[in-house]
Order: C-alpha cells, then sequence, then structure tokens
C-alpha cells in the first residue's frame, strides 16, 4: 500500500470490535477504518502520537515520528529533566497530559512498571495502546506482557507491536543493514489496521500475525538467541568430537603404544586442522542429503502433498545453518593449512630430511608422481572453497534478492554438488594410495579422509541415481502436481516452508 498524505485526519464515531473478552466496554472514540482495497489507504491515522517513557526507544521512535511528518507527545515521569533528550519541537509533559493529546499511545516502559498506569485507567479507555515491551528471557511470565496490560486496562484496545525494531534502527530513515519488518498482533482488527497503516508511514513493513494471544511469540523473537542454529551447531560440535577424538587416537596415542614415540605436540595444529575439513565436507554433504531424502519420500508416496516426517522438515529448514558451519570451518582450515610451514616442528623436519638426504649421497628426490597428486590435491581444494565462497556470499540477503529463483537456485544446488564433487576429489588425492596401504589401517582403523568421504560418495551417488531418465522424470512430474498416492482422498497439504519449494532444489546458505 502506497504511503498517505498524514495531514487532514478526521476522527469518526465508529468504533473498533474486539472479539477478546479484555474488552469489557467499547471504545468511545476511533478513528475510521475501512477494509483494504486498491483505492486508498484503509485507515485514518491521527497525526498526533503520544509515547509514554523517556528511554531510549522513546527517543527513537519520537524521531522517527517526527521525520515522517507526526506532531509526538511524550509521558515522562520527570519531563524537566527528560526534556532534555528530545528535539525541541517534542512537547514532553507528564503522563496524563501526554494521554489526552492523542488516541495512540505507544507504550515504552517496561512492565515492571505497569502498576503507574493503574490511576490512569479511565484516561485511556477507548485508545489504542502499542506494547513495544520485551523481556530479558524466552517466556518469563505466564502471559504476555500485552495480555496482562489488556487484563489491566479491559477499556482500551491492546496492540503488541515494533517491540523486533532497535532504538537504533528507529531513527535511521532507511536501514540497509537492519530488518525493517514489525509483527503486529491485537484482538482488533481495526486496530491492527491503523497500526499497520502507522507503520507503513513510517517506511516499515507490517505483519500481520492475528490475534493478541500470538503476542508472546512476537515477544519471544527479540531474545531468542539463534533458534534455528541449536541442531546445526550440536550436529557440527558432535562430528567435530568425534572426528578429532578419531585422529587423536590413530596419530597420537598409536605411535605412543607402538613405537613410544611421542607426537602430542601435533594435538595444537595437525589434529585440528584433520578435523576441520572432515567435519566441513560431513557437514556439507549433510545438506544435501536431506533434500534426496525428501525426493526419496515424494517417490514413495507417489505424492509432493504427503507431510514430511517432523524430523526431516526441521532437517531441510536447517540446511542454510548447515551450509555456513561448512564453509566457516573449510574457511579455518585453510588459514590452519598456510600456517603448517611456519611452525618450528616442520623447520626441524626439513633439516632432518635434507641431512638425511646428504647422509645417504641422494642428489635428487624428485617424485613425478607425488608432485602431480598435490599440485591437483591444491587445485581442487581452492576450486571448492571458491565455490563455497560463492554459496556463503549469495546467503547475504541482499545478495539473494537481486537474484531470480532460477538464478538463486542453480547457484545454491548445481554449484552446491560441485562443490561437493570437487572437495571429494581434493579428499581423495589427499589420501591417494593410503586408503590400500595395510600400515595406514592403525588399531585396524581406515584413515579418516575415508571415514569423512564415505557420506558425501554416498550423495553424489544418489544425485546420479535421481539423475536418470526413470527416476528424474517421476520426480518431475510428481512436483508438477502428479498425485499417484492410494490416500489420495486423505492427503495432507504441504506444511511449512520446505514442503512448498523442490526439496532437491536446495537453498542451502
Amino acid at each position: 500500500m502506497d504511503s498517505i498524505s498524514m495531514k487532514g485526519c478526521t476522527r469518526s464515531p465508529v468504533f473498533l470490535t474486539a472479539s477478546s473478552s479484555h474488552l469489557a466496554h467499547p471504545p468511545a472514540c476511533m478513528f475510521h477504518c475501512n477494509p483494504p482495497s486498491d483505492s486508498g489507504p484503509s485507515c485514518l491515522v491521527p497525526t498526533t502520537v503520544a509515547v509514554l517513557g523517556s528511554g531510549d526507544f522513546s527517543k527513537g521512535i519520537s524521531i522517527r515520528l517526527l521525520r515522517f511528518g507526526f506532531k509526538v507527545v511524550v509521558g515522562s515521569r520527570r519531563p524537566k529533566l527528560s526534556s532534555h533528550s528530545f528535539p525541541h519541537v517534542v512537547d514532553v509533559s507528564h503522563y496524563e497530559n501526554a494521554i489526552r493529546k492523542s488516541n495512540i499511545v505507544f507504550l515504552a516502559i517496561h512492565r515492571e512498571h505497569y502498576s503507574v498506569l493503574w490511576d490512569l485507567k479511565h484516561l485511556m479507555a477507548g485508545k489504542v495502546l502499542v506494547d513495544v515491551s520485551n523481556n530479558r528471557r524466552v517466556n518469563q511470565y505466564p502471559e504476555s506482557n500485552a495480555e496482562y496490560l489488556a487484563s489491566l486496562l479491559p477499556d482500551s484496545v491492546v496492540v503488541k507491536g515494533f517491540n523486533v525494531i532497535s532504538a537504533w534502527a528507529m531513527q535511521q530513515s532507511y536501514s540497509k543493514d537492519a530488518s525493517t519488518q514489525v509483527f503486529i498482533c491485537s484482538d482488533s482488527i481495526e486496530a491492527r489496521q491503523l497500526i499497520m497503516e502507522l507503520a507503513r508511514q513510517l517506511n516499515f513493513q507490517p505483519v500481520d500475525m492475528g490475534p493478541l494471544s500470538l503476542s508472546r511469540y512476537i515477544e519471544n523473537i527479540p531474545v531468542q538467541l539463534f533458534p534455528g542454529w541449536k541442531g546445526p551447531v550440536l550436529a557440527a560440535v558432535a562430528l567435530s568430537i568425534f572426528f578429532f577424538g578419531y585422529s587423536f587416537v590413530r596419530d597420537i596415542i598409536h605411535p605412543y603404544v607402538k613405537h613410544k614415540q611421542s607426537d602430542f605436540y601435533k594435538i595444537p595444529v595437525e589434529i585440528v586442522n584433520h578435523t576441520l575439513p572432515t567435519v566441513a565436507i560431513t557437514l556439507l554433504a549433510l545438506v544435501y542429503l536431506a533434500g534426496q531424502l525428501a525426493a526419496a519420500h515424494q517417490l514413495y508416496y507417489g505424492t509432493k502433498y504427503k507431510q514430511f516426517p517432523h524430523w526431516l522438515e526441521g532437517w531441510l529448514q536447517s540446511r542454510k545453518q548447515l551450509g555456513l558451519i561448512s564453509f566457516f570451518l573449510a574457511a579455518v582450515h585453510v588459514l590452519y593449512s598456510l600456517c603448517l610451514p611456519l611452525r618450528r616442528s616442520e623447520r626441524y623436519l626439513l633439516l632432518n630430511t635434507a641431512y638425511q638426504q646428504i647422509h645417504a649421497n641422494m642428489e635428487n628426490s624428485w617424485n613425478e608422481e607425488e608432485v602431480w597428486r598435490v599440485e591437483m590435491y591444491v587445485s581442487f581444494g581452492i576450486m571448492s572453497f571458491g565455490l563455497m565462497s560463492l554459496l556463503a556470499i549469495t546467503s547475504i540477503p541482499s545478495i539473494s534478492n537481486s537474484l531470480n529463483w532460477r538464478e538463486f537456485s542453480f547457484i545454491q544446488s548445481t554449484l552446491g554438488y560441485i562443490a561437493l564433487l570437487i572437495a571429494t576429489f581434493h579428499g581423495l588425492l589427499f589420501g591417494w594410495k593410503r586408503a590400500f596401504d595395510e600400515d595406514a589401517y592403525r588399531f585396524y582403523l581406515p584413515p579418516s579422509f575415508v571415514v569423512s568421504l564415505a557420506l558425501p560418495v554416498c550423495v553424489i551417488l544418489g544425485k546420479v541415481l535421481m539423475l536418470l531418465p526413470c527416476v528424474g522424470h517421476k520426480l518431475h512430474q510428481i512436483r508438477k502436481g502428479l498425485d499417484t498416492s492410494p490416500y489420495k482422498g486423505q492427503r495432507l497439504e504441504p506444511v511449512g516452508s520446505a514442503t512448498n519449494i523442490s526439496p532437491e532444489r536446495v537453498t542451502i546458505m
């Protein structure tokens, strides 16, 4: 909806209808809201807005309102002291005066101070109260702050919104590095439309979340700590512990037990550098394995309308995080590899090797096969890391938004599989003949590169299988809507973002 003029707005004696039991009495006066249409704005937003509180958020929302042509009245317990923190055009007064001057009141105060509003209950009757408060942790109270406020002030219309926008972002005219989405919920449809129109005029993107009961979800958004990263991070940590312990047993414990050779100095660099690439390529394989399992699920049931299991649904939605962690570990692996020649132990080994060659009267130690192996090994590693960098760059919202779906899918899926394939060659060239060397199986354990390449090879073979005409054609028809399931009458519609798109054309980053 285009922004509308904020001047000349008129009031209309049309009551806001609210389905909540919090509204014991209908508001005495409110602004006229029509159903949304293309002909013009759905709500007439008043030109004066009241803000209760004098903190950082109050200052931020006041500056934002002033910038877009609104008149702002700020209510404070100490107006004389607080007036120095606001522009001179802002009317800073006591709570009572601020509430009387506007029918839209932003409550920029903490829940602990809601009790001061009890004596102002009669002044807030019939007004729209926008609760912008947040808690310190998830589900801190039995009910949300907005629901608690609605129970304290049943004659007012409570709207939850603007709590996901920081005070800093409020003061920016066009925030390029901050989200502009504003989640809004209320039991009154008219109040939601009114505040959503206000958000549009403030150059935000309002999202209608429905009734006030969803305010708990909105309040939990700012205090959640990487909610989508828990599973991927735990998977990365578990794989890191496994491969680190695996390399430690083979490369440190085995020489010590068999030959009384102390190689514990290798733990900080070499063992860590062995762990990083194995975990990185395993996580990258897990990204595409999820899409293949989803495709197998559709082929098995003969329809795309069968809901995925919850574990697979969560896996599909975690592919971006898995891919980014894989890229991070690969980048750290590159840094470790560049630092290998700088170690003192490496210099000693080089000097010892040179001394042994001189002692053996060896003039030329050139090994053509080993030279080619290392050259190809390094080259494939650079190419795979370059492709992974491209995948990571296209995950940036400003970059991904500039690509259409086909371009984005080509980079994330096609080039992603190519990156996995090249990374697999990189690992195979690193190991070379050691997979068939009996001495490489220490404690009867295969080399770590053999274990780490097992899953990527299976994923690549699975992709080849799905490219076969007999499989690929049927899968393509299913994704176009073909339903061969025997349970057509009981089919489930796709649920979740991961089932609305082709699971094989994944977006990993």
